[in-house]
């Protein structure tokens, strides 16, 4: 569902999309709707913020400018744009791997290196909207990206295992994000150290998330269980009973300004992190964005998209925090609260500045288990079980390629994971369209117009064969094409005719029509006469430039079966 195509300067930007046309009984309802989203997603994107292996007060930056640059400059009027647990993940992997001596989780250097990764991917973005190429998010399929972010949800909850259980950072890979499996039992082979009483906060962290999702729902239960436990930390003193807090959190709104320390050369080394962040920023964001524009049936541009989170990206890199994509788990919690537009985004930004300019100091009370036990359950909701059982129900092919994705993410790593997602998507194109369905035309004892797969010797009737090749025609399935029409007019009763039904075909790539221009000289020495019909005006066009029009003359190119089935009657 994309919106009418623009003029001006409105090619490339547009201004209140997600906006307008606005009611204004519909300001009370996004209003609440923003507040409801803050509350849920302040203690959501803080987690986000470990992942990413950074201070936890960027997560609170990320639904800041961020989130108002999408809410002006996108065209979606539900997509909430914010931190999320993939691109963290992708970033964490990144930067971890950049071997850079002394460069720490949380250090001033890492988090000028996100802001560098965010407007990199911000950098793509806009190139991506000048070229048009919105139509890229459709080549990350489905099947795969179930298959990438269950790994990512299975590696994001075993990395908060050593939070959870309070095992010191320097015994184990708390952080374990980027790593492989090695780093969970790493982990867990330092579980004698760890604290009992966190162990018990991170337990009754995860009844609190559990019980407000199954049971009271209209509370938010992370921002219970956060607000709680900074209550409880601050009168029990828990930093004194062995239990890891924050410590003291900043207050103010964001320093805007470039990234300080970093040089192209780290940009260059970034550049194939970047990359694959833009990727899944594409592709699920414009999968969110169509799915609640369906829900709706409210229009969208995915290029428009493009700009707000180019714009998303560069604000965030700009102000001290690290890249955002299009949430699904967000746009949920807002559509749930009932709103209408980007306007409750926009209240979203407000509240969250003013939780940054007079309440960080409470922050400083809050046990650092407590987050990992919130990252720990993002982790788990990502694990997509019942999308898999899906995909294996209905396509047990695609479950595999799901399957071996998610593998990749757990036991290698988050960027190899999104390499092997495009390969495989494209794999899965590329085989869909090599295992065409191809059949000749035949009529069964009654005289009804059957099907029957090609096989030697089958004919539509004496000395005529109608078949049907079963899509574009190019340089995987040609030779598949080339041995099924010989093997059909082979025999001591070659056909007169053979007529080939391009109602399937939709293009032809230069090896295809190589290989039909070869068909036709070749069915012309069997003395087989070769017809086309039911070709549409591009592959009428394709069939000109490649002669092939020109081998088997104008003539015999026909409008449909019938006219062909017809010729050669009166032949």
């Amino acid at each position: 569902m994309t919106a009418g195509t623009p003029t001006g300067l409105g090619r490339w930007i547009s201004i209140l999309d997600g906006i307008r046309p606005y009611k204004r009984e519909w300001l009370t309802k996004d209003i609440v709707a923003g507040i409801t989203l803050a509350a849920l997603a302040i203690p959501e994107t803080m987690g986000y913020a470990k992942i990413a292996g950074m201070p936890v007060i960027t997560g609170l930056y990320t639904i800041l400018v961020p989130i108002a640059a999408f809410a002006l400059f996108g065209s979606s009027r539900h997509l909430v744009v914010g931190a999320d647990s993939a691109t963290a993940a992708i970033m964490y992997a990144g930067i971890a791997a950049l071997g850079i001596a002394g460069l720490e989780p949380d250090s001033p250097q890492w988090v000028a290196l996100a802001g560098l990764s965010a407007l990199l991917c911000g950098g793509l973005l806009f190139v991506a909207r000048i070229a048009r190429l919105g139509f890229l998010a459709d080549f990350l399929s489905r099947t795969v990206l179930v298959g990438f972010l269950t790994g990512v949800g299975v590696q994001v909850a075993m990395g908060q295992v050593g939070g959870m259980l309070g095992i010191p950072e320097q015994s184990a890979s708390v952080r374990f994000v980027s790593g492989n499996l090695l780093g969970f039992f790493k982990t867990l082979g330092h579980i004698s150290e760890g604290s009992w009483e966190t162990a018990l906060v991170s337990a009754a962290t995860l009844a609190i998330l559990v019980v407000f999702a199954r049971w009271i729902r209209l509370i938010p239960g992370g921002l219970v269980a956060v607000v709680g436990m900074i209550a409880l930390s601050w009168i029990f003193d828990f930093a004194a009973h062995d239990i890891s807090i924050l410590g003291p959190v900043p207050s103010g709104l964001p320093h805007v300004g470039f990234p300080q320390g970093v040089t192209w050369s780290d940009a260059e080394k970034l550049i194939a992190t970047a990359v694959s962040m833009f990727i899944v920023i594409l592709a699920q964001s414009a999968a969110t964005s169509r799915a609640y524009a369906v829900k709706y049936n409210e229009r969208f541009s995915e290029n428009t998209d493009l700009v707000g989170l180019g714009l998303a990206n560069v604000t965030a890199g700009l102000t001290g925090t690290f890249v955002v994509n299009g949430s699904p788990t967000k746009t949920e919690m807002v559509d749930e609260a009932k709103s209408h537009t980007q306007v409750a985004q926009l209240a979203t930004a407000v509240v969250v500045a003013i939780v940054l300019l007079f309440l960080t100091v409470p922050l400083q009370y809050l046990p650092n288990c407590v987050l990992s036990s919130v990252v720990f359950l993002i982790g788990v909701k990502l694990v997509d079980v019942e999308g898999m059982r899906e995909i294996y129900r209905l396509r047990r092919d695609e479950f595999y390629v799901a399957l071996a994705t998610a593998i990749v993410v757990v036991t290698i790593g988050v960027e190899e994971g999104v390499v092997l997602a495009i390969l495989l998507s494209l794999v899965l194109h590329v085989k869909r369209h090599y295992q065409t369905t191809d059949f000749v035309l035949t009529r069964n004892e009654k005289g009804r117009v059957r099907t029957v797969p090609p096989a030697p010797g089958t004919r539509t009737e004496p000395g005529l064969i109608v078949y049907r090749f079963g899509g574009g025609i190019f340089y995987a399935n040609a030779t598949r094409l080339s041995d099924e029409v010989l093997g059909l007019v082979e025999g001591d009763d070659p056909p007169r005719w053979f007529v080939f039904d391009a109602a399937a075909v939709d293009d032809i790539d230069f090896t295809g029509g190589k290989t039909l221009a070869e068909l036709a000289d070749q069915l012309h020495a069997r003395n087989v006469v070769l017809a086309l019909c039911e070709v549409n005006d591009k592959v009428r066009g394709q069939l000109d430039t490649f002669g092939i029009t020109a081998k088997i003359g104008a003539g015999h190119v026909y409008d449909t079966i019938e006219d062909a089935m017809e010729a050669f009657r009166s032949a």
